[in-house]
């Protein structure tokens, strides 16, 4: 990823793959071209160093993904979060073009595949508390007629980090612009709310 240093935020990382949790896994595939599978990913966070952090996930087996998993265990995840259009209008002078203001987490990691019923299970469960909590009583009730076929229809694997790039593209470097740009996405859809919400985090408006 192109990160001028400007934009190089990595104490943010694990703030943006909790809030945008559905990443996009990219390997090779036989042919050595790009192979994307959209997923949910389980952040576990390590205690004291968040280089040891772990990443859960899983991929229907078959999906040729888990195949390519195995054979080629590194790999590239990009998680992407809020997003929107930024207006030239923002700046005092009118000689300026319109960009992009975005945050992005791409991370290298390598792969180890999880064997077994159990921790297929126990993934299965740390995402559901994530995403439905109300759900697991249903979950655990279910017949094993039921959810081992399920479970044995998956691959799990869990992640360590590789390499770790965070970009947050706010325009920190033009501050004249700031306090019409944080207006102007704090009155717009969604995803200009919540850039709005990370300039003032940024401590980049009052």
């Amino acid at each position: 990823m192109y990160l001028p240093k400007q934009f190089d935020f990595p104490e943010h990382a694990r703030t943006i793959i909790r809030e945008n949790p559905f990443a996009q896994l990219i390997s090779n595939d036989d042919d050595g071209f790009p192979f994307v599978t959209h997923l949910p990913i389980k952040l576990i966070e390590h205690e004291f160093d968040p280089t040891l952090d772990l990443l859960l996930g899983h991929v229907a087996k078959v999906n040729p993904h888990a195949t390519f998993l195995a054979k080629r265990p590194e790999v590239l995840i990009t998680f992407m979060g809020p997003h929107a259009y930024m207006s030239p209008s923002v700046y005092p002078d009118l000689v300026r073009v319109p960009t992009w203001s975005y945050l992005a987490v791409h991370a290298r990691l390598r792969v180890r595949i999880l064997e077994g019923e159990e921790a297929k299970d126990a993934l299965l469960k740390l995402l559901i508390a994530d995403h439905e909590p109300a759900y697991a009583d249903q979950w655990r009730g279910l017949s094993s007629n039921y959810t081992e076929p399920m479970m044995n229809a998956i691959v799990a694997f869990e992640m360590t980090i590789v390499k770790l790039q965070t970009k947050v593209k706010l325009n920190q470097h033009r501050p004249e612009s700031h306090a019409k740009m944080h207006s102007q996405y704090a009155a717009g859809s969604e995803a200009e709310k919540n850039l709005a919400r990370w300039m003032r985090q940024l401590g980049m408006v009052a």
